[in-house]
């Protein structure tokens, strides 16, 4: 079984609770849900531990007291974390809102998510059987370096083009999927840029690979407690499936399950205060 390494971003999760989320100029009253760990580069990480893989984790936290809790986090969780400290900056954080129908917004600061290096990156050696699982709230031109390097040892590399972003047309064309959801695969598809291989998720509607496709899973009503994060369960338990030796078809499934389950607990991770 191959190695997960996933570089992306480390963020601290403000959750609000409200009725409803607020229409532009509106103030609506919430009631304060807790601080958890996330960031798409942690949940996806996160994710792909839960389903079995030997993982690598590789951003920046700040020298703060919420990243060092983090990196503890993702070390007792059985992750390797190549993730330094960066004094003069704090560790990122995500504000996010979510309503009674578990539908939320977000607005991410990056932080020290913006410092991390090629060192890091570097440290994570890769090869034939492993995947690089990348996401885009970290340096754009470090996810390509990362990209092509992990290309040419022979890995293979998924990348989630969220929060969406154009990238070398070279960049798009050696993964093995780009993954988007709706939104984002129209943005890519004004774009120039053509993957040679892509994957569509649909939220509760299922997702598409290709010409692989799977269902929504159905879930009984009440069920759905909070959508942040469930793209990137999807993404790691599909990194991780890929790394276990998956099909296509077995991946997808796998990610599929993943997407349904994260929707059924608070916050982007299960068990996340920080």
């Amino acid at each position: 079984m191959g190695r997960v390494a996933v570089l992306g971003s480390l963020n601290v999760d403000v959750v609000t609770r409200v009725t409803r989320l607020p229409r532009p100029g509106e103030t609506v009253l919430g009631e304060a849900a807790g601080r958890f760990a996330g960031g798409k580069g942690g949940n996806q990480a996160m994710a792909a531990r839960r389903a079995g893989a030997d993982v690598v984790m590789i951003g920046r936290v700040g020298g703060d007291d919420a990243g060092a809790r983090y990196v503890e986090r993702l070390r007792r969780h059985g992750i390797r974390a190549e993730v330094p400290a960066f004094p003069d900056a704090p560790t990122g954080t995500a504000y996010i809102t979510v309503d009674d129908a578990g539908e939320n917004s977000i607005i991410v600061v990056p932080g020290a998510n913006e410092m991390v290096t090629d060192e890091s990156v570097t440290a994570a050696t890769l090869g034939p059987g492993d995947v690089l699982l990348c996401s885009l709230e970290v340096p754009l031109h470090l996810v390509a370096r990362a990209a092509s390097a992990a290309d040419r040892a022979g890995a293979r590399v998924v990348l989630n083009l969220a929060p969406y972003a154009p990238l070398p047309r070279h960049v798009i064309a050696l993964a093995d999927p780009v993954v988007v959801n709706e939104s984002e695969m129209r943005q890519l598809a004004d774009s120039d840029l053509i993957p040679a291989s892509l994957l569509v998720t649909f939220g509760p509607a299922g997702a598409r690979w290709d010409g692989e496709e799977v269902s929504g899973i159905r879930l009984d009503e009440g069920d759905v407690v909070d959508t942040v994060g469930a793209g990137d369960a999807f993404c790691g338990a599909l990194a991780a499936a890929l790394a276990g030796g998956a099909t296509r078809r077995e991946a997808l499934e796998a990610a599929n399950r993943a997407g349904a389950e994260a929707v059924q607990w608070a916050g982007a991770q299960p068990d996340a205060a920080l």
